[in-house]
């Protein structure tokens, strides 16, 4: 059977961590465009507040509370949704948290957690996946990181986990297309995100956690899931700015470690003190509320040329030259300002 993924408003769509931040805001959108959705969480407020919103501006929405690091929950998730729609045409692995700390300070508990939701819940659900697209095909789209390609410190196991996603995709990329399978495998990379994420995450650093720019709106990812939804895609970073890091540990790792050590740590933390607020959304989500944005002060990147170019060939040449202006300004900017602060 060849492969060929339908249009948005002829699909239903299966999307693990929906009710915060690159969850929320690719939910709405999708349901916007016409779009069936199966929506799971481990939040059933949050998830009770979503559906009725999407039915009731005239969508369809379903959700399931799960935990995607339980196999027996994302197993439910397919057949909830072959039950209420005889079947889903894309299935997205979102779910994500992460930890902030050095490696010698998280506890192997916390570790092991983390990757049962950023690893084990991208297997568990692109095993399901798969089984029931081999049959009339579709897509599965796996939510990576720029920190799939390089590392940095202080989020040492998020790296690890996301280092691991993006293994598994490959191969299981490889294993359907020898299968003749027409299921299209898709790793989005996306790069620092305005999202609820470090409000979520388990945090060693005595103050509380900041994204390292340049940062980017959760709108630029929702609209590069949606479009792999539809075009087979095998991987793309979401912002110029993630391409960069690629390119530097690719080419210069050396001197990109270097950077990284007398940057990134610091550019991590914020200057604010902790504000005793429970971050434990690494074993539960206590929070309700349906959040799109983390509330970044400084720009915020609300498209991406770099993106939008690499997703259509006929501007791949564009899109290179917008990655390595990317590179540039990273290089040259940081240390730029770096050399300022001293003078």
């Amino acid at each position: 059977m060849a492969l060929k993924l339908r249009k948005l408003n002829e699909q239903v769509i299966v999307l693990t961590g929906a009710t915060s931040g690159i969850g929320l805001v690719t939910a709405r959108m999708a349901a916007g465009r016409g779009a069936k959705l199966v929506l799971a969480a481990r939040n059933e407020e949050a998830l009770k507040k979503l559906t009725d919103e999407i039915n009731s501006a005239g969508g369809e929405a379903m959700y399931i509370v799960a935990d995607v690091g339980s196999e027996e929950d994302v197993t439910r998730i397919a057949i909830e949704a072959v039950n209420k729609f005889g079947n889903f045409d894309t299935w997205i692995n979102n779910a994500g948290v992460s930890i902030y700390g050095k490696l010698e300070e998280v506890p192997d508990a916390d570790s092991r957690q983390l990757f049962d939701t950023n690893f084990w819940g991208v297997v568990n659900g692109s095993v399901v996946a798969a089984r029931n697209l081999r049959l009339f095909g579709g897509a599965i789209i796996n939510i990576g990181s720029t920190l799939s390609d390089r590392a940095i410190p202080i989020q040492g196991m998020y790296c690890a986990s996301k280092h691991a996603v993006k293994g598994f995709t490959d191969a299981l990329r490889m294993e359907l297309e020898a299968d003749s399978a027409p299921i299209s495998v898709t790793l989005v990379k996306p790069s620092a995100i305005d999202t609820p994420y470090k409000d979520h995450a388990k945090n060693f650093l005595g103050v509380q956690p900041e994204n390292p720019p340049p940062v980017y709106s959760p709108e630029t990812v929702a609209e590069t899931i949606l479009h792999c939804a539809e075009n087979p895609v095998r991987d793309v970073f979401v912002g110029a700015g993630g391409k960069a890091f690629s390119l530097m540990g690719k080419f210069a790792p050396r001197t990109t470690d270097m950077i990284m050590e007398a940057t990134m740590i610091e550019m991590q933390k914020s200057d604010k003190p902790e504000n005793g607020r429970s971050m434990e959304s690494l074993y539960y989500s206590p929070d309700g509320s349906l959040t799109e944005r983390g509330g970044y002060e400084g720009h915020v990147a609300e498209s991406s040329l770099y993106t939008k170019a690499s997703l259509h060939p006929i501007t791949t040449g564009a899109a290179v030259a917008l990655g390595i202006g990317g590179l540039a300004y990273l290089l040259l900017g940081r240390e730029g300002r770096k050399v300022n602060r001293l003078q």
